[in-house]
């Protein structure tokens, strides 16, 4: 019996991959990450459990993959190099709300699954203390710039723009809003961008 062709053999290795993150995600999501079983992930995804290991790491790969997933998404370095680009503090300020409702939309089950889990899995928490460096570093990078271009009041510094951006676009200000408030992303995104402009100019 002849093996397929290699580049068949990648492409079958990524859908298999893809297969097993999305099992992983929906089944995450939908029962939590301790009540999801290999057994339960390997089943959505038509594999067999031993898969789950071999190619995802278990429960614990699987949680670092959707890690990188959602912190090193492409819009992330595609808007800290656009905001590179603003000049106007308002139009940053819009932007980077825009784009933090984004990637809530888009990976607020990730989010929300390591938030809740990372008190009691210690490696759930590595990761989650992973994802946030990244995180508070695109902040940064937001502050430094409103800064370059004069949009904070006299004598703040980037490091307290950054703490003040972080608490208007770090992980509760969309859920708080949305999820406990049952506010509309686009009236979140609105109070958001007039409160964080207030707070910094």
């Amino acid at each position: 019996m002849t093996e397929p062709p290699r580049g068949r053999r990648a492409e079958y290795a990524a859908a298999t991959r893809a297969a097993i993150t999305d099992a992983a995600r929906l089944l995450f999501a939908r029962h939590g990450f301790f009540a999801t079983k290999i057994d339960d992930i390997a089943a959505e995804a038509r594999v067999a459990p031993a898969t789950v290991y071999a190619v995802a790491g278990g429960k614990q790969g699987l949680i670092r993959t959707l890690v990188d997933l959602w912190s090193q998404a492409p819009i992330v370095a595609q808007t800290l190099s656009q905001i590179e680009t603003l000049t106007d503090p308002d139009e940053i300020l819009r932007h980077t709300a825009a784009v933090v409702r984004s990637m809530r939309e888009t990976y607020g089950d990730i989010i929300r699954l390591v938030l809740s889990t990372a008190p009691h899995n210690p490696e759930v928490a590595e990761n989650l203390r992973v994802a946030t460096t990244r995180y508070r570093e695109a902040i940064e990078t937001v502050a430094t710039r409103l800064h370059d271009v004069g949009g904070l009041r006299e004598g703040t510094t980037v490091a307290e723009a950054s703490d003040i951006l972080w608490f208007y676009f770090g992980y509760s200000g969309y859920f708080t809003l949305h999820d406990d408030n049952g506010w509309t992303y686009e009236r979140s995104e609105s109070w958001l961008v007039t409160q964080a402009a207030a707070a910094l100019r």
